[in-house]
């Protein structure tokens, strides 16, 4: 498990985990995960980078702060924490839903970004999903299931992600998701993501930044499908495929997609 602090940014607690040294590398986690699910990636980045994981606000051990919970908005909070950790440019990597708010920096300030590395997210809002995530995409049948069937929604994403989770983590997480604080605002985050994704895929063919696209083959809720199209869609784009991978593969892959993102490193070109 990463060691973890707190910062107090414009008087809100942001709970992170820092480690490693170079240029700063900025994970963005999904749900239903916390800064954690990097346990395993994260030491084998730290190698190379300065490597900065932290939760959600709203989400884990971060307070709430006001305003939306679309991709637009997450990745202005993403600006905000690295003017407070005084980085004017950050290599940033983001799984799961974590990914849109990769790529909407990438869009919307691309100043503030080196490189940007999506893995397993909901990309191309059209393509096939898993049922589960066509399910939790309907309004309100998402926030019946997040708001009084947690344990459902929990043990289904685990089972469907991952092959295994060490008991420490898998406890971690569920303490988080399972306040209820914390589900409503994955409530209003799915809600903003479906109501501003297809604005989103119309800057694809906008982004400058270099762009990595890492992904698991076997990835059951975002096919590779999702990638590949991603990678059609954006100038310049590189696709790594982890054979045989799932959805956390951060996680049970962790070595796998840390070879990936530390050889592409050497290949990024500053713009």
């Amino acid at each position: 498990m990463l060691t973890e602090r707190y910062d107090i940014v414009d008087g809100k607690r942001v709970r992170m985990a820092r480690l490693g040294s170079g240029p700063p590398l900025v994970l963005l986690h999904g749900y239903p995960d916390t800064l954690q699910i990097w346990s395993a990636l994260a030491p084998l980045l730290a190698a190379h980078f300065d490597v900065i994981a932290f939760d959600w606000p709203g989400i884990g051990g971060s307070d709430a702060w006001s305003g939306g919970a679309t991709p637009f908005d997450l990745a202005r909070r993403v600006v905000r924490l690295l003017d407070h950790w005084q980085i004017a440019r950050a290599t940033v990597a983001g799984h799961d839903m974590g990914g849109q708010a990769a790529l909407a920096l990438a869009a919307t300030d691309p100043a503030r970004v080196e490189r940007i590395i999506v893995m397993n997210s909901l990309v191309i809002p059209s393509d096939r999903t898993s049922w589960e995530i066509d399910l939790l995409r309907r309004f309100r049948i998402n926030r019946l299931l997040l708001r009084h069937f947690p344990r459902l929604v929990f043990h289904r994403a685990l089972s469907t992600s991952v092959s295994r989770l060490p008991s420490e983590l898998r406890a971690e997480l569920w303490r988080q998701f399972q306040r209820r604080d914390t589900r409503d605002f994955i409530v209003r985050m799915c809600a903003g993501y479906e109501g501003t994704l297809s604005r989103l895929e119309t800057l694809y063919g906008e982004i400058r930044t270099p762009i990595q696209i890492v992904w698991g083959e076997r990835d059951r809720h975002f096919p590779l499908a999702q990638g590949q199209r991603l990678h059609e869609r954006i100038t310049g784009s590189t696709l790594d495929v982890i054979p045989g991978a799932g959805h956390w593969m951060v996680w049970d892959r962790a070595a796998e997609v840390a070879a990936a993102i530390n050889a592409a490193r050497l290949v990024c070109v500053p713009r």
